[in-house]
């Protein structure tokens, strides 16, 4: 014996319209629409969509963490992070050693999965098990060492481990045209040529290499891991500019930095972490760099008093 389908427990009549009552006038052909009830169901299906218009005009974060928390063992990394990436803004991720920066990138770059909260991707949420799931989404992480392979030259480093094959053969015309093309539209101009070894680059060079790498894999986050450590003033310059080029083609950017002047250059927003707790997040217009310090090293700062909090999900660790 079958048990019944829900379509089976349903009545017959259940989905159909009411048959017409022969004894009530029909509707009018002719009839002009009442203006009144015309403009109500416009300003309906305007609310309607009004969520999707504001996703699309980028209101809608890219990115978004709700209490993320991360523990090895007894050791509680991460607290109740709550967290907003906009679309074409480059957020600032600043905070002592061992506040949880890196924590935090690994968790969003799919290395660590975390043991509370949830991440959303568009307002969607996702599970990242794996650097594959989050590079399937997007996210491309540079770490501080680039990981490039020295004695490969730029075309073979960006086209490392996805060559395009053609013929069962290299497709290396198309790796040489796409990654001359992706160098142009990031402004890279330093570089001799696109056949030149990795080894033989200045570190400012490297570094955009490797962003290069990561726009070329069509990601929409990218996260540079101190990516102006250890640069000269005019290697710093170059990557600098190619942090707002990013934000000008319409990804969102992650830095960590411990330079503030670097974040104060580059920066739309600034989030402080301190001993794996978001003490503070918002607009750059809301800090100096004396403020940030305070933040990173106290956890408050007075001269944010009398600043509104920006809105957020939920977060009681915003000013």
């Amino acid at each position: 014996m079958t048990n019944p389908s829900a379509d089976d427990a349903r009545p017959a009549t259940a989905g159909r319209a009411p048959a017409p009552d022969p004894s009530q006038p029909g509707p009018d052909p002719q009839a002009r629409p009442d203006p009144a009830e015309t403009a109500a169901i416009e300003a309906e299906v305007a609310a309607a969509r009004a969520p999707a218009t504001a996703a699309a005009n980028g209101d809608e974060p890219l990115l978004r963490l709700v209490g993320v928390g991360k523990n090895f063992g007894p050791v509680r990394a991460l607290t109740d992070i709550n967290l907003d990436v906009p679309v074409g803004q480059v957020t600032a991720l600043v905070g002592d050693n061992g506040a949880g920066k890196s924590t935090l990138i690994k968790t969003i770059a799919g290395i660590w999965t975390q043991d509370a909260g949830e991440i959303l991707w568009e307002g969607k949420p996702v599970r990242l098990h794996s650097p594959k799931d989050a590079s399937a989404l997007g996210i491309a992480t540079v770490y501080q060492d680039l990981a490039l392979a020295d004695n490969l030259d730029i075309v073979q480093n960006m086209f490392l481990g996805r060559e395009p094959v053609r013929h069962w053969v290299l497709d290396e015309t198309t790796m040489e045209k796409d990654a001359k093309r992706t160098l142009a539209d990031l402004s890279v101009v330093t570089v001799r040529s696109v056949r030149q070894p990795v080894g033989s680059l200045s570190g400012g060079q490297r570094q955009a290499v490797a962003v290069a790498r990561a726009v070329l894999r069509q990601a929409r986050l990218v996260i540079l891991d101190e990516p102006t450590a250890a640069l000269g003033v005019t290697q710093t310059r170059v990557v600098l500019d190619l942090i707002r080029r990013l934000r000008d083609q319409g990804i969102a950017v992650i830095v960590i930095s411990h330079n503030l002047n670097d974040v104060q250059s580059v920066a739309d927003r600034v989030a402080v972490l301190r001993l794996g707790q978001l003490v503070s997040v918002g607009p750059l217009s809301q800090y100096d760099a004396t403020s940030i310090v305070d933040l990173m090293t106290t956890g408050t700062s007075k001269r944010l008093a009398g600043v509104p909090a920006e809105p957020s999900s939920g977060s009681s660790s915003e000013h």
